[in-house]
């Protein structure tokens, strides 16, 4: 008997797993190929329904990726999210151009109830709040489209083929903050295209942990693994995971960089003790320190990072004697921003929005191969994995914290004097978040120090000092964003506390944009 399952092609959207996750949630199986996938391959294997994935592309740029238009000769239903719903416009001869209005982030979205037997949109209300991330704009469809929905900017932002049953979407209803994003998918996949489900997704976790644990026996065959200790959930799901599997083949370390906040060795060591894990710290803050200095592109920052990373974990591995393996606790956004995902072909364009210190893997020149366990999960999927193992509240619940630290945190030149000021700070701000109860209820906050100075007046003296940002956002995979709405009262205080106790700062202002068009970092 065929199971069910629906086909994404993929255009390169940072966006295109969720889509698929958020399927097989459902209960239904999901699988990605490139966009250029043959037609007469995609009629060989008859999927149920076929999703065209966003992309970072525009249909009018020269060689732009497409599709044939005997993909609706399949007589399968189609959906097309963002770039594939201009995909699909432009293939039914309409026009696209750039936008006056670019659209990014929470948008109201209407729907046009006046085309009867819409199945996407059953049961949604008229009105309700997407996510958007565009800069071109549908502006004229064939009348072999009927339009069903529209925004303040864009009459045209959903539109439909009934006889063909042919959707598409300007807005990403696979991400969190869409409202109805979730139930557009269920409408599409079991109402359109009459898929039945057959996954259960509640014992996903528990099958992970099982068959990774299986896996890393397998594949580590007694050899010995390092693994580079952070202090985030992401790399002690994973110290759990190899804990579990290989038990005394796992060496732990932790580097010190000087770019991370007060007190989390002393952390990490109490954390390490509870699990009976040995952890080996390494002082390396002189080290981070002296390679940072003047350099100013964030990216340069990163690489640095990365690359000392590496340098220490080798120079750590020739200590251990059969090793085989490094381990990160890199997950699916580590990989997607950095623009490199195993599921595409080497021909898919992914656009790199930056690039992570745990991605880009181990010098080909060295005889040690990766072990990254946590690489196809999102964050959210990894904190029920830390769940289902065990781990601690105060660690699955813990603020994520950059890689490269403080580096990136520091607009500009780095420099002792900007890590301690920032240090101060964020020390502050987590103290008083703790205090207010409101920790557990943001998913990151943090202080940036911008390289800008402004006048002030302390004691009725004139200062000139640093401007700092106030960041908290909320999300559930980190893939989107949106500010956190924190009492004014609350953000009073914090001011108030940094300016009055961190000396180099004498002003803070509060970032109140999502991701997109932001990132959640600054750099």
């Amino acid at each position: 008997m065929k199971k069910d399952f629906i086909l994404i092609l993929d255009f390169g959207s940072q966006y295109t797993h969720l889509i698929a996750r958020k399927i097989r949630e459902i209960g239904v199986n999901a699988t990605i190929y490139p966009y250029h996938t043959s037609i007469l391959y995609i009629q060989s294997i008859m999927p149920n329904g076929i999703i065209l994935s966003g992309g970072p592309f525009s249909v009018y740029e020269k060689n732009p990726p497409l599709i044939s238009r005997s993909i609706f000769q399949l007589n399968i239903p189609i959906l097309g999210i963002c770039y594939g719903m201009q995909l699909l416009v432009f293939l039914f001869g309409g026009k696209i151009l750039p936008s006056k209005h670019k659209e990014y982030g929470k948008t109201k979205f209407f729907i046009n109830n006046e085309v009867n037997n819409n199945l996407l949109f059953h049961e949604i209300p008229k009105q309700s709040i997407v996510w958007m991330s565009h800069y071109d704009e549908i502006k004229q469809i064939t009348n072999n489209l009927k339009i069903i929905g529209y925004t303040t900017s864009s009459s045209i932002s959903a539109c439909c083929n009934l006889d063909q049953h042919i959707y598409a979407l300007q807005f990403h209803p696979e991400v969190t903050h869409t409202e109805f994003g979730q139930v557009m998918i269920k409408n599409f996949v079991f109402k359109i295209c009459k898929c039945i489900p057959q996954l259960k997704y509640n014992n996903f976790f528990k099958q992970f942990i099982q068959k990774t644990i299986n896996q890393i026996k397998t594949t580590t065959k007694k050899k010995n693994v390092l693994l580079g200790l952070s202090g985030g959930i992401d790399s002690y799901v994973t110290a759990y995971l190899l804990h579990k599997s290989i038990g005394s083949h796992l060496y732990c370390i932790f580097v010190d960089t000087g770019l991370l906040i007060e007190s989390e060795t002393k952390q990490i060591i109490l954390s390490c003790k509870k699990i009976n894990l040995y952890i080996k710290i390494i002082d390396a803050k002189q080290r981070f320190v002296s390679i940072l200095n003047g350099v100013i592109d964030p990216e340069e920052k990163r690489k640095l990072i990365g690359q000392e990373f590496i340098n220490i974990f080798q120079a750590e591995a020739k200590k251990i004697k059969n090793i085989g393996f490094i381990a990160q606790g890199t997950i699916y956004s580590d990989m997607i921003e950095s623009s490199i995902d195993p599921q595409l072909t080497k021909n898919m364009n992914h656009v790199m929005i930056k690039s992570h210190h745990n991605v880009g893997g181990i010098p080909k020149d060295v005889n040690i191969k990766l072990l990254e366990p946590l690489k196809m999960l999102f964050k959210d999927e990894v904190k029920q994995i830390g769940e289902e193992l065990g781990i601690s509240k105060e660690i699955l619940y813990k603020h994520p914290f950059p890689g490269p630290g403080f580096s990136i945190r520091i607009i500009g030149k780095v420099n002792k004097k900007k890590i301690d000021i920032l240090k101060k700070a964020e020390t502050i701000l987590i103290h008083e978040l703790k205090k207010a109860n409101l920790y557990q209820h943001v998913d990151q906050a943090f202080i940036i120090l911008l390289p800008i100075k402004s006048v002030g007046v302390m004691g009725d003296k004139r200062t000139y000092e640093y401007t700092a940002v106030l960041r908290a956002i909320n999300t559930k995979d980190f893939m989107t964003s949106t500010f956190a709405y924190l009492p004014y009262e609350f953000l009073e205080n914090i001011s108030n506390r940094i300016v009055n106790e961190v000396e180099g700062i004498n002003r803070i202002v509060y970032d109140i944009t999502s991701k997109p068009p932001s990132t959640i970092e600054w750099e």
